[in-house]
């Protein structure tokens, strides 16, 4: 009878909503859904057997059945919204699988050498101490023996900023700034970044630099070639052998380079030392009197010795580099070799 059906609509639609409000998450409420609303759902197939009611019965019974269904449906979705988005659930820790090693970096090749070069002059009594990478042009230049108008400044390929500042060109500024603030013993040296306008192969705009500066009574050229033979010995190998050419520097009289013995070949001559049998490695000299005026010593009272080396191009000839580039490409492949 269709007083029946409708009975039969109604009691299972207050037994969906029941279930839909008593539902704890939504497993729950899914499993819900299904049992009313599902292919097999009871208001499913209770809407499939109206087909046996006489034929004028059958639209109202049907409404009755669609309202039921849709009042459901509707409150099917505001259960599952209430409830929030799903959370995804947790990985199982398998506690007994081994850990992943976090992959371990190390120093860049530039870093490590100027650290072990610095290291080598320390155990000579060598301080190290730093100091600004912008500079001005009296530490620059002109308390260093440059004068404005003297052509030595134009081998320096100075990169300007603006407001008579300038990139540094080497790190000798930092000799003037450690003697002004202190007298006489000077041991130090100094490493850091500087930068010329100049790019090829063996040179690059940005490089690194050490200098060494010591300032004592009675220090002398004997002194200055003992303790680069001793840095040459031990960054090299024991028996590197080293030699003094005369050349010129501003800051330093008698002036010096200083080449070591082909690390290829061991003087014998190759292609790297193109067949000379040596490799510039470093220029140096004593302390031009002039420089002690600046920071007020007396060079009737002291006397010193000033050296500057690449750090870069003690690296290459260390290891056997081709090109300069090598070092600042970033390249993963050439950085874990060392």
């Amino acid at each position: 009878m269709m007083s029946d059906v409708l009975e039969d609509i109604e009691r299972t639609r207050q037994e969906a909503l029941r279930a839909i409000g008593a539902a704890a998450d939504a497993e729950a409420l899914e499993r819900t859904r299904i049992d009313f609303l599902g292919s097999k759902g009871r208001l499913t197939e209770l809407t499939r057997s109206l087909g046996s009611l006489p034929r004028e019965e059958r639209p109202a019974a049907g409404q009755a059945a669609n309202r039921a269904k849709e009042e459901v449906a509707r409150a099917h979705k505001a259960a599952l919204e209430a409830l929030g988005p799903a959370r995804p659930e947790a990985p199982e820790l398998d506690v007994s699988l081994p850990g992943r090693r976090p992959a371990m970096g190390h120093r860049h090749l530039i870093s490590r050498t100027a650290h072990e070069i610095c290291q080598i002059f320390a155990k000579l009594g060598l301080s190290v101490v730093e100091g600004p990478e912008v500079e001005t042009d009296y530490y620059n230049f002109e308390a260093l023996n440059f004068p404005r108008d003297h052509p030595s400044r134009d081998m320096q390929e100075t990169l300007f900023v603006g407001d008579g500042l300038l990139l540094r060109t080497h790190t000798s500024p930092v000799q003037i700034r450690t003697m002004e603030k202190s007298g006489p013993p000077v041991w130090i040296v100094v490493p850091g970044k500087t930068y010329r306008r100049d790019d090829d192969i063996t040179h690059s705009p940005m490089f690194n630099q050490i200098e060494g500066l010591v300032v004592d009574k009675g220090i002398t050229m004997a002194d200055l070639k003992g303790v680069l033979t001793a840095f040459a010995s031990s960054f090299f190998s024991a028996d590197t052998r080293i030699r003094l050419r005369p050349s010129f520097f501003p800051f330093t009289e008698p002036s010096a380079e200083v080449d070591i013995a082909c690390v290829l070949c061991g003087g014998r001559g190759c292609r790297l030392c193109k067949g000379s049998g040596w490799l510039e490695l470093l220029g140096s000299g004593m302390v031009d009197p002039a420089l002690y005026g600046f920071v007020g010593y007396d060079p009737g009272e002291v006397s010193g010795f000033a050296f500057g080396l690449g750090v870069d191009r003690a690296a290459m000839l260390k290891y056997g580099l081709s090109s300069i580039r090598h070092l600042y490409e970033g390249d993963l492949r050439f950085s874990r070799q060392f």
